[in-house]
């Protein structure tokens, strides 16, 4: 399918309850934006709009280029809604969203039961099934949404797949300890089927990416046969001495929500139903 052109996406506002919110809400819709980011945009909004009500206090804010809109219609929600609610960050990208939007942040280990958690997705499968720790905060993403009594995926349309792989080719992120790293390399190489896994390096900096809790990652990529069956190989790599977490979430999402090019988004939930929201008008 042709791109579209840019385009501003059409989506209404929430109700608002200040002057400076309605303005500042009406020109984050009337600005340009990208297929893609128009996508996401439309994604997060609907997510927002169908799982952060009212009666939700504690709600988690993960990591990823989709989560920036789900704050931001969080924010649109109103200072009368978001002013008891408290909100729980998987990094240092979601820190800094909350308290930039003047948003209430909290801590998983005060609030360790979370109402609602957003997070968005490097692959989501058609089990929703997803690979995350593109940005190396799969460790408190994956702990924020086994805390959540509801987790929900936002993404745009390239990340909804068959099987996990099939465009995001990096691999699996795997947090491993520093000292544990090579022998960790040599089981995923020699062991568990995955040649080309590598330490993730830094592009700004001398050695390798070092995450929000001061340990490696290592990417491997797999075969389509274990990607199909992404449970089994998580099991096995998690039970290999040195690793931290492990980038698959199998059986956790209750929902997806992909932005797609025309403008409707699919909403892919747990029990295999699949829904598309039309267009805005």
């Amino acid at each position: 399918m042709a791109a579209r052109a840019p385009s501003a996406t059409r989506i209404q506002p929430v109700v608002v309850g200040s002057k400076d919110a309605i303005e500042t809400a009406v020109d984050t819709i009337l600005k340009p934006l990208s297929t893609i980011e128009s996508a996401k945009r439309l994604a997060a909004y609907t997510a927002v709009d169908r799982h952060v009500k009212p009666e939700h206090i504690v709600i988690g804010i993960g990591s990823g280029s989709t989560v920036p809109y789900v704050v931001e219609r969080i924010v649109q929600q109103g200072r009368e809604a978001n002013k008891d609610r408290v909100f729980i960050p998987t990094g240092f990208q979601s820190k800094e969203l909350i308290v930039s939007s003047n948003l209430n942040l909290g801590d998983v280990d005060q609030y360790p039961t979370i109402d609602v958690t957003l997070d968005g997705a490097d692959e989501v499968d058609r089990d929703l099934n997803c690979i995350k720790g593109g940005g190396a905060c799969h460790l408190r993403e994956k702990v924020l949404a086994e805390a959540a009594r509801t987790f929900i995926l936002v993404a745009d349309y390239r990340k909804n797949v068959e099987y996990l792989g099939t465009n995001f080719k990096p691999g699996v992120p795997i947090e491993v300890v520093p000292f544990a790293y090579a022998k960790v390399l040599q089981n995923l190489h020699h062991i568990l089927g995955s040649p080309k896994a590598t330490l993730r390096m830094a592009v700004a900096k001398a050695g390798p990416v070092v995450s929000d809790n001061g340990n490696f990652i290592i990417d491997a990529p797999f075969e389509r046969e274990h990607m199909e069956k992404p449970y089994d190989i998580m099991a096995r790599i998690k039970m290999l001495t040195g690793v931290v977490e492990v980038g698959l979430f199998c059986h956790m999402a209750q929902a997806a929500y992909f932005g797609n090019e025309d403008g409707s988004v699919t909403v892919k939930y747990h029990d295999g139903k699949v829904e598309t929201v039309a267009p805005p008008a």
